[in-house]
């Protein structure tokens, strides 16, 4: 697998490089900046970009909007990203484009390398792994809270898991032999079970995948296979 780093510290970016290498991982290129990433993703084209957030120059969001121009131009490019901080924004812009493709880890919750690798591979294969910090913070739930999965049906169950494989309503209706129609109901009533206040469609449908991928933890972090 061809795989991009960018990160700014040394340390961590030749660490980063080490056990990937040493993982049988091919390392195109290893950058320190978002301008280096985006032309080191659009020049080599890898098959996963493992990206810090905040990249210099602005130390902001960069290395997030530079992976995301990238990600626009080159087929749902696999996204992991990697912090020391819960970025609520920047997960919920990133969970919503449905391609998958897309992971988000804390910095300091990865306790193994057979872990990393494990969400690397999901990542790539068009998963999505999310760190449950992460998830309880786009929840605005109390760690250890769980979503009132148990109050849906199972139709509902099933819309739900399609819409966490990234699936639209027309795709959710032809897999369920039902109507796109039935399909805006189930998800009404989904948002509305698992307590999730009036606002645009995407911002609901995406913290409803999250509170189905919360319900389903592995070793440490949430995520769905498609």
């Amino acid at each position: 697998m061809r795989v991009v780093v960018a990160e700014d510290l040394f340390l961590l970016r030749e660490g980063l490089v080490r056990l990937l290498k040493a993982r049988g991982f091919e390392i195109v290129a290893a950058t320190d900046s978002a301008p280096g990433l985006l032309q080191a993703l659009l020049e080599h084209r890898p098959d996963l970009a493992i990206v810090d957030i905040r990249l210099p120059p602005t130390h902001t969001d960069d290395g997030l909007r530079a992976a995301l121009a990238a990600r626009e131009r080159m087929s749902a490019l696999p996204i992991l990203l990697l912090s020391q901080y819960v970025e609520q924004i920047y997960a919920r812009e990133l969970l919503a484009d449905q391609r998958g493709g897309v992971g988000y880890l804390l910095k300091d919750r990865v306790f193994s390398d057979d872990q990393f690798v494990d969400v690397i591979r999901t990542v790539a294969a068009g998963g999505t792994v999310m760190d449950p910090e992460v998830v309880t913070k786009l929840l605005g739930r109390r760690r250890g809270e769980r979503e009132p999965l148990s109050q849906l049906t199972e139709r509902e169950r099933q819309v739900l898991e399609l819409m966490a494989e990234g699936r639209s309503n027309s795709a959710i209706a032809g897999r369920l032999f039902i109507s796109e129609k039935a399909v805006s109901k189930h998800s009404t009533s989904i948002f509305t079970k698992l307590e999730l206040a009036p606002s645009d469609d995407d911002n609901r449908r995406v913290l409803a995948v999250l509170a189905y991928l919360m319900s389903v933890p592995r070793e440490g972090c949430t995520w769905s296979r498609h």
